[in-house]
């Protein structure tokens, strides 16, 4: 099957130049949809780590040059922005924006070696669909640079192609320092969805993933012989309760409407059986499902694990990393998507989908300017089971990367 296969006859009772408009719009992007996969697939070979995708930004800005753009790169040499500005705009026209992730994960590509185009990095893969989403965002730059020229396109639009989204705090916060958010009156962006078939986006009103920091409790004492703990400070004891009390004790300081959740990933204490250490550590990851439960978290915290710290006569440090709140779509930029999807692909291509507990960056963009993020579904109908993000067998539909084109392509010319 390719692309056309999930299109619907665009709908009737239209008038003549906005269903030629629709046509052309489609014919380019199924021209395309060969290019883009043979790109996406050649990112998913030579994936590259947060704030280092200098291959990848030089494939970018090549490909956006021979589209007759100007993109920018970001300070930090990876990353860039590119703005599309048809001639006799007004010059205080907001810009509609599209962000693309272009980072890969730490994990190995565990496809099957039959593959052709599996990792060719160790330890180094394209598992969360960022290379889908950066040609998603490229096809559409390409469109509309197009579209611009003969006259179609009568908005301003920026392309973001975003350095480390899988780095905390996230390089959205690097475009955001650098100018890339001013402007915007409006932005959007996708991320793959496994569980969602392709041709179809689930979209939410409201909070679709949570907030997600990081901290590090660490706890310190003179240490001692294991026979006389009352002389010293029983550090494991200590930092034990600390890690079985503390999230206890916050889910009871939290309103539990805030969905707020501390899991421990890592403690390490000690080096022998009857030594009692001079240093413990806990590090872990705090969730909330709500911008209230983020704001309080930390303060919260801090509070609690002295508490419980000096019960146990150790001193203590935290060390909370902010890392994203969560993404909060707008009501009218949903409406927007869901007209768009349901005009060009049918009403069985909008579905609801549930607030995910991951973090993303995405949501710097929406502390200051209305947008929101789309599920793009990338299962294809017929697989057994479902893949999910951040395994190393994770793969995609690559028909999904044309829906992505079109609808960002059409929310501009809309």
């Amino acid at each position: 099957m390719n692309f056309g296969d999930l299109l619907p006859q665009l709908p009737q009772g239209r008038s003549l130049v906005e269903v030629n408009q629709s046509t052309e719009l489609r014919s380019r992007v199924q021209a395309l949809q060969p290019e883009l996969i043979a790109f996406r697939r050649d990112l998913h070979m030579h994936p590259e780590l947060g704030r280092h995708e200098f291959r990848t930004t030089a494939l970018i800005k090549e490909r956006l040059e021979q589209a007759g753009l100007a993109p920018r790169v970001l300070p930090g040499g990876t990353g860039l922005l590119c703005d599309i500005v048809p001639e006799g705009l007004p010059a205080d026209r907001g810009l509609m924006g599209f962000r693309a992730d272009i980072d890969a994960l730490p994990i190995d590509d565990a496809k099957p070696a039959t593959v052709p185009y599996r990792s060719t990095v160790p330890g180094r893969a394209h598992a969360c669909g960022h290379d889908l989403h950066t040609s998603i965002v490229l096809g559409t730059g390409i469109v509309l640079a197009e579209a611009a020229r003969s006259g179609a396109l009568r908005r301003p639009v920026r392309l973001i192609f975003q350095p480390a989204e899988e780095v905390m705090p996230g390089g959205a916060l690097d475009v955001v320092k650098c100018g890339g958010a001013e402007g915007l009156e409006r932005i959007f962006a996708v991320h793959c969805d496994p569980k969602v078939e392709v041709g179809k986006v689930g979209l939410k009103v409201g909070a679709i993933t949570s907030a997600c920091d990081r901290l590090v409790v660490s706890l310190d004492g003179p240490g001692g012989h294991t026979a006389r703990p009352h002389l010293t400070t029983d550090l494991v004891t200590a930092v034990a309760r600390t890690a079985a009390e503390l999230p206890a004790a916050l889910a009871r300081r939290m309103d539990v409407r805030w969905g707020v959740s501390l899991v421990w990933g890592r403690i390490a204490s000690g080096s022998a059986a009857n030594v009692i250490p001079q240093h413990a550590e806990l590090e872990g990851t705090v969730r909330c499902l709500e911008l209230a439960g983020w704001r309080e978290a930390p303060g919260a915290i801090d509070e609690l694990v002295g508490q419980i710290a000096e019960t146990h006569r150790a001193k203590w440090v935290l060390d909370y990393h902010r890392g994203v709140p969560p993404v909060v779509n707008e009501e009218e930029s949903i409406g927007m998507i869901e007209s768009v999807m349901t005009e060009r692909f049918g009403k069985d291509s909008v579905e609801g989908t549930e607030q995910s507990l991951g973090g993303e960056d995405f949501s710097w963009y929406l502390q200051d300017v209305p947008g929101a993020l789309a599920r793009l579904g990338v299962r294809s109908p017929d697989e057994q089971g479902t893949r999910d993000l951040h395994q190393g067998t994770f793969d995609a539909d690559e028909r999904a990367i044309g829906v992505g084109a079109e609808l960002f392509a059409s929310l501009a010319l809309g």
